[in-house]
């Protein structure tokens, strides 16, 4: 063979790795026999994300957004017909956190007004509440006397 007949092979070659490639880049990564997607693990929502992968694992550090946090209390006049069961099914109790735009289970701390309290999502808001994130308070007095801030939360 010819370098001038290797020519076409080289480039027919090139243009398969150049189809199959973009491919093997949008497919979920599988590190340690798990499978990691990156768009669903980690959307880049206005949130500040970095995904460093190294030795077959995945570092994410925390992920912060601004946002305004709320309190309710378990009064009738604030839930639906059963005040004291969340919408993940769950009892009310402190560490509670409600949000519409984050999953059921994903936990948050608010640094500046609770320090390293966890707080967990399993309530849900009035849909007209998109970006917001509402803590559960024992009593209607205190999550009136909490207001309302606009605070950083840190998604872990």
């Amino acid at each position: 063979m010819t370098s001038d007949d290797s020519k076409p092979l080289i480039c027919s070659l090139l243009v398969i790795v150049g189809l199959i490639l973009p491919l093997f880049l949008l497919a979920p990564i599988h590190i340690s026999g798990k499978i990691v997607s990156l768009e669903k693990q980690f959307p880049s929502d206005n949130l500040e994300n970095t995904l460093l992968i190294s030795q077959n694992q995945i570092f994410s550090p925390k992920k912060t957004i601004y946002i305004l946090v709320t309190a309710y209390s378990s009064s009738p006049d604030e839930t639906d017909e059963d005040p004291l069961i969340t919408a993940s099914g769950t009892l009310v109790r402190p560490g509670v956190a409600a949000s519409n735009f984050l999953p059921f289970g994903t936990l948050i701390k608010i640094p500046s007004l609770f320090g390293d309290k966890v707080f967990r999502i399993e309530d849900r808001m009035h849909p007209r509440f998109s970006k917001r994130i509402d803590i559960w308070m024992p009593s209607k007095e205190k999550a009136k006397n909490f207001g309302i801030k606009k605070v950083k939360i840190e998604i872990l």
